[in-house]
């Protein structure tokens, strides 16, 4: 069941580049993006070794992120645990289509798949 939800979500706030900010700061890699919806983070999923992303939710209470991944506009709430429903944000609404995930190029391990969480 999907909600609405609009406090936490501010869509004039552009992202804050095309990758996780953590992750390109200290050479760590992704599995896929997610986007604060109130402050415009990037970070890395819960599946990303680091889950940089419900790091930034927990330290700045900004509950409500979005995927970051091409041809997904969905959004989550960690406070509830659900989809909900938010507006079209600023752009760009995802990663550059020729940033390979996981990401960055050059960064992921080749063994990657044993140090995601499932």
């Amino acid at each position: 069941m999907e909600m609405t939800y609009d406090a936490g979500i501010r869509p004039e706030v552009p992202p804050s580049g095309p990758g996780c900010v953590e992750c390109t700061g200290d050479g760590g890699w992704w599995f896929h993006l997610r986007r604060c919806a109130e402050c415009g983070h990037i970070g890395c999923c819960d599946s990303s070794p680091e889950q940089h992303a419900s790091k930034h939710a927990a330290e700045t209470n900004h509950p409500i992120i979005q995927s970051y991944e091409p041809g997904e506009d969905w959004f989550w709430d960690y406070t509830t645990e659900q989809i909900v429903d938010g507006p079209e944000l600023a752009p760009p609404a995802n990663h550059p289509v020729g940033q390979p995930a996981p990401g960055p190029e050059g960064a992921v391990p080749a063994d990657w798949m044993r140090h995601i969480h499932q």
